[in-house]
């Protein structure tokens, strides 16, 4: 097999300065290494079952000890739990499961003691139908007539009434619900329970920006800003009719989303704007509040052209980091990657580095609470190497919580199955939509509920392998998942790895070798084995390398230690085996 080779300039405002001395400081969020928090996970400090604020702020030090720099929190606001709170009731309190404003303010106040930031999760699209702005809409109060879309629908032919339009929501079925009280048809795109808000209401638009300035205000370093695309919808035409969206092809399956091509619901021009508007605000408040820079985090799983505008234009400034899902949504349909070659992961990093914009910052994201974990997804045998992948590139590194100690999904039985995504579908698909098995409780010793919880039973269950996969057994072990995460985050505050250049390239469909370089610094190369079959390599010609390099970190599979030769131009890797190793 062939070499494929590439040379990609690494990092933003760097050019070919000979000496790091010249070379531009980052703000804090470039090499920043997030985590997110799923706060019903995490750790339950009640005995309730269910993870909460306080089980999170005890567990600050941990989070400050394997080197994270900014924690994002999935939504803790007051919420009837129909999404998990993705249906907010209120923006601007807490769900009382989770706690209250005063241990928010405490786990502020202890982050920032550790120098920790504390990211928010934002939910615009939508809201609980138990929000009082929604109930007020229903009864059309003044001022919320149009906080929410909605339409008459029309009578068809046989005189029976009909939604709007065939627009399908993310959970299976109509994205329409028709309402007694009002006597209008609702849009909701996620489960009914979650009515769209009307952005094209300079009013909600107004009210959502307060609900920023709110939390800026308790002390958060930014958002993450959830289901973006979704914001805008095209508008309906004189009748009242909205556009129908075309069938995609994909699926047969007349309820599934997919069903659809979204043509008219996502990705709309006015969501880009949204999105700059939110920046101008967080500039604006850090202009007035001093302080360090604020960060937008977009989750969108739009195209790679979409994704890219989210950064910004030539005249304005959008989203710091506008997640790079590549390593997620690479693959088949199902994303299970055991067998993804060495030129995938090639095609997949620069996939990303061919189209982000110039000056700006990468971000890599490997998984999150709504797809199925790493370890599952790639493999067992690669967690390892996927962490150190991710936190080997240059730029953002986005670890979803349990990845450092090589957590896997749980199979989770329909009977015991939470998420609406599962549960509007049935027992013979429901394995398809279900996002519970990466949500199962954080495993934090041997004993018993893996020291999540003290109460008998969680509200999720947790995985049986908890005896050995958890925080306590690894940290001894110094051939563990959880010690190679930490020397990964060590190894990122050296120059080379903040600001140095990348070069990437594959020998065959084993070895994936990446080097990251920098004047006057220490040359490291990340060569891996991504296949379970041994193989030997020469990997001067991918990436322009030659000579003998000292083995720094080895994944857990790898036998060889710190300190051992590896020759560029003849050395032989195991199967899953990825060491990094540097220059003297």
């Amino acid at each position: 097999m062939g070499h494929i080779v590439n040379l990609v300039k690494a990092c933003s405002g760097n050019g070919s300065s000979s000496d790091t001395s010249s070379v531009s400081p980052k703000d804090w969020w470039q090499t920043a290494q997030f985590y997110q928090i799923y706060p019903r996970s995490f750790k339950d400090s009640n005995g309730d079952g269910i993870g909460d604020l306080q089980g999170i702020k005890s567990k600050l030090s941990y989070l400050k000890e394997i080197g994270v720099d900014a924690t994002w929190l999935s939504p803790i606001y007051t919420s009837p739990m129909a999404d998990f709170g993705y249906d907010i009731a209120n923006f601007f309190d807490i769900q009382e499961e989770y706690g209250s404003l005063k241990d928010f303010d405490e786990l502020i106040a202890e982050a920032n003691k550790l120098g920790l930031k504390i990211i928010m999760d934002f939910v615009p699209n939508h809201s609980s139908d138990e929000n009082v702005w929604f109930q007020k809409s229903v009864n059309r109060e003044k001022g919320y007539e149009d906080y929410y879309v909605w339409s008459d629908g029309f009578v068809d032919e046989h005189g029976q009434r009909q939604p709007p339009s065939n627009w399908l929501q993310a959970f299976r079925g109509s994205a329409w619900k028709w309402n007694d009280q009002r006597q209008q048809y609702y849009l909701h795109q996620f489960a009914e329970k979650q009515p769209d808000l009307n952005y094209r209401n300079p009013d909600v638009v107004a009210q959502m920006k307060r609900v920023l300035t709110y939390w800026l205000d308790r002390g958060v370093a930014g958002f993450r800003i959830d289901a973006v695309p979704w914001m805008f919808e095209a508008l309906p035409d004189a009748t009242g009719r909205y556009p129908d969206e075309p069938l995609s092809g994909y699926t047969d399956d007349k309820e599934e989303s997919a069903y659809l091509l979204h043509i008219y619901t996502q990705d709309q021009p006015e969501t880009i704007d949204m999105v700059y508007q939110w920046h101008q605000l967080l500039e604006d408040y850090q202009r007035v509040h001093g302080g360090d820079t604020r960060v937008l985090m977009i989750e969108t799983w739009s195209s790679i052209g979409e994704v890219m505008k989210m950064f910004g234009n030539k005249t304005v400034q959008g989203a710091q980091i506008p997640f790079n899902f590549q390593f997620i949504v690479a693959g088949n349909d199902d994303q299970i990657n055991t067998d993804l070659p060495a030129p995938g992961f090639v095609k997949i990093i620069k996939k990303w580095m061919d189209n982000m914009p110039a000056g700006k910052t990468a971000n890599w994201v490997m998984g999150n609470h709504d797809k199925r974990r790493v370890g599952s997804r790639y493999g067992e045998n690669r967690i390892d190497l996927m962490n150190m992948l991710q936190m080997f590139l240059p730029g953002i590194s986005v670890t979803y919580m349990g990845e450092e100690i090589g957590m896997v999904d749980l199979d989770i039985s329909w009977e015991q199955s939470v998420d609406p995504a599962a549960c509007n579908s049935n027992p013979e698909i429901y394995e398809k939509f279900t996002r519970d098995p990466a949500r199962t409780p954080f495993q934090w010793g041997p004993g018993e509920n893996a020291d999540f919880s003290t109460n008998h039973s969680t509200w999720l269950p947790i995985n049986p392998n908890y005896l050995t996969v958890n925080v306590e057994t690894e940290k001894v072990n110094s051939k563990s998942h959880l010690n190679v995460y930490k020397a990964m985050s060590a190894l990122r505050q050296t120059k080379t790895l903040q600001y140095g250049k990348l070069q990437y390239g594959n020998v065959g469909d084993n070895i994936l070798a990446i080097k990251r370089y920098l004047p006057n610094e220490k040359t490291y190369i990340l060569l891996a084995n991504v296949l379970g079959d041994a193989k030997s390599a020469n990997v001067t010609d991918a990436i322009k390398a030659t000579g003998s390099y000292k083995t720094k970190i080895a994944n857990t599979i790898s036998t060889r230690k710190e300190g051992d030769l590896v020759s560029l131009d003849n050395f032989v890797l195991s199967g899953y085996e990825a060491i990094i190793v540097e220059t003297d």
